[in-house]
């Protein structure tokens, strides 16, 4: 099994509403997203993915959120566009467009440099 990793990052801003304490107010972060994929093989090439792929999928995605405001982000409707959903929302748009033979493995949204939500499926 193979497994390949890449890194972005987008500027949003976001408010948890209902939470007791400072993250109800509004505030921003400098995401840092962190994207892993897996395959059993290479192709014939000796690539799982190309990683220009796999950054143009995940930039299409992070673009949505770039400077904007998330609780106002469709992908969130009711919800708190907390770093959870965030990493949701991010793997599963992304395990839409790979190619076969890639799955996800994960996501993981960096809101700081100390505090992280990781989303991966079964």
């Amino acid at each position: 099994m193979y497994r390949l990793k890449i890194i972005d990052s987008f500027s949003a801003a976001h408010q948890l509403l209902g939470y007791a304490g400072n993250c109800e107010s509004l505030h921003g972060h400098n995401w840092k997203v962190e994207v892993q994929v897996r395959g059993e093989h290479v192709n014939s090439i000796g690539i799982v993915i190309d990683f220009k792929e796999l950054k143009r999928l995940t930039k299409a995605v992070l673009d949505r959120f770039d400077h904007g405001m998330l609780n106002q982000h469709e992908a969130f409707g009711d919800c708190n566009p907390s770093s959870e959903l965030i990493a949701r929302y991010v793997y599963r748009e992304i395990a839409h467009g790979l190619p076969e033979g890639v799955v996800m493995d994960s996501v993981t949204v960096w809101e700081s440099d100390n505090a992280a939500a990781t989303y991966c499926e079964p």
